[in-house]
């Protein structure tokens, strides 16, 4: 898809998506990093919603409305949101609290109602924890979770065989649509000569760490 390459044009243009050597969460040390929270300012940040909804409308899935979860999901899903209205497609939004609140509308969910089929939106699939907690809320409210929406796919194992990705497709039966993936990233670096130096290093952390790809 001709915009996963404009997303990972701008992620290296902003510094949101860097090259050397990063320590992970797993305690590996990989030849790259990304942080969405660095889309930090309102042209960047209205860009990546507009990919964000591109995602959407170009996996043709039936969507009713969008969840966020906290607090990442937030802004994201609010501003898809309005992304997706541009394209004709005004869907409701809701997003939780981390906290309950007890005084004026009470309850952890601030939006529209949880109804009919929700996507959900988050910036990366780490250790599936968000997911899963808004999996949870979203059936707890008689709806249906229907795909996550994530900014990167790093495509690499997690605790057993499967990633951190296919655990969730596996573990909850819906799709996981990302904007760009670690192919994607690996066929830029090839085609863009001024940063054609990182792609050894990535291309051997794929092989140790990598998936061999969809379930």
């Amino acid at each position: 898809m001709d915009f996963s390459r404009d997303f990972i044009a701008l992620s290296c243009e902003k510094g949101i998506l860097r090259f050397g050597e990063f320590v992970t969460k797993a305690g590996r040390l990989s030849p790259y990093f990304f942080n969405a929270g660095l889309f930090n300012d309102g042209d960047s940040f209205g860009k990546l919603c507009e990919f964000y909804a591109r995602t959407l409308v170009a996996a043709g899935l039936p969507c009713d409305m969008l969840f966020g979860p906290a607090y990442k999901g937030i802004p994201l899903v609010a501003g898809t949101a309005m992304r997706l209205a541009e394209h004709g497609h005004n869907l409701p939004f809701c997003f939780n609290r981390k906290e309950a609140k007890d005084h004026g509308e009470g309850g952890t969910l601030v939006g529209a109602p949880l109804a009919g089929r929700v996507a959900i939106l988050d910036d990366v699939i780490s250790a599936g924890t968000s997911v899963r907690e808004s999996v949870e809320i979203i059936r707890a409210h008689g709806a249906t979770p229907s795909a996550v929406v994530i900014a990167l796919d790093r495509m690499e194992r997690g605790t057993g065989t499967l990633s951190a990705v296919q655990e969730v497709r596996e573990a909850y039966g819906i799709p996981v649509l990302a904007v760009a993936s670690l192919t994607d990233l690996i066929a830029f670096l090839g085609d863009t000569p001024a940063l054609q130096a990182n792609l050894p290093a990535v291309e051997r952390y794929r092989e140790t760490y990598g998936v061999s790809g969809d379930l």
